[in-house]
């Protein structure tokens, strides 16, 4: 499966905002839009036009694939997911994507960023309802209890993501258990939930054309 594997902190520059996708890294002054706040490239700092009409579009669209770590082609499948379930498609879309298992596993923690929680998923750390699940688009459903392996527990990278998370909070509807490394999916996420500035309409007028 095709992956970025580039520096990830030009995606971040590019969108003009953090996207959180070196872990613990963008909440400190090293983190390259607290330094460089302009996008990359030779004219970064020239380009002063103002975004308008598909444009928008697109950089909306492309915000929010890199923030959940996904290409093109599942990206368009989880919008047609989207627009054939009841309700409004664009948030239909969000709550899909948020209820990712490697996103469930970031929110509460026990991956220091999006990427490492996919690793984790990957490579047989993470279990869903004392079972291990190995696919990082897994979509969560209410009640399921995300654990992290008994033998992986003992992992620095996870100890220090789960200390980082307890002090930053995870979301409303997740329960997090930091000392038996588990976690709970209290209901499924709403709108209000998901915290990140995206202006899903956007896409939706994009899919639209």
């Amino acid at each position: 499966m095709a992956r970025y594997t580039e520096a990830v902190c030009r995606l971040c520059r590019r969108e003009r905002m953090k996207l959180f996708l070196k872990g613990d890294r963008c909440f400190k002054e090293k983190c390259a839009i607290e330094r460089r706040a302009y996008p990359p490239g030779q004219h970064g700092q020239r380009r002063g036009r103002r975004t308008m009409g598909y444009g928008l579009q697109l950089r909306e669209k492309q915000k929010v694939k890199r923030i959940y770590g996904i290409q093109e082609r599942q990206f368009r499948t989880y919008f047609k997911k989207a627009d054939r379930k009841k309700g409004i498609t664009g948030e239909t879309l969000l709550i899909m994507l948020e209820c990712r298992l490697d996103n469930v596993v970031y929110s509460l923690g026990f991956g220091a960023s999006r990427a490492q929680a996919r690793q984790l998923v990957r490579h047989g750390h993470i279990l869903v309802d004392g079972k291990t699940v190995t696919v990082p688009s897994y979509q969560v459903r209410a009640d399921r209890v995300i654990s992290v392996r008994d033998r992986s527990r003992k992992n620095e990278y996870v100890r220090q993501s789960v200390e980082s998370a307890r002090g930053r909070g995870v979301p409303d509807w997740l329960d997090l258990d930091a000392e038996a490394f588990s976690g709970k999916v209290r209901a499924l996420p709403t709108r209000d939930d998901i915290k990140i500035p995206i202006q899903e309409q956007l896409i939706v007028e994009l899919y639209s054309r």
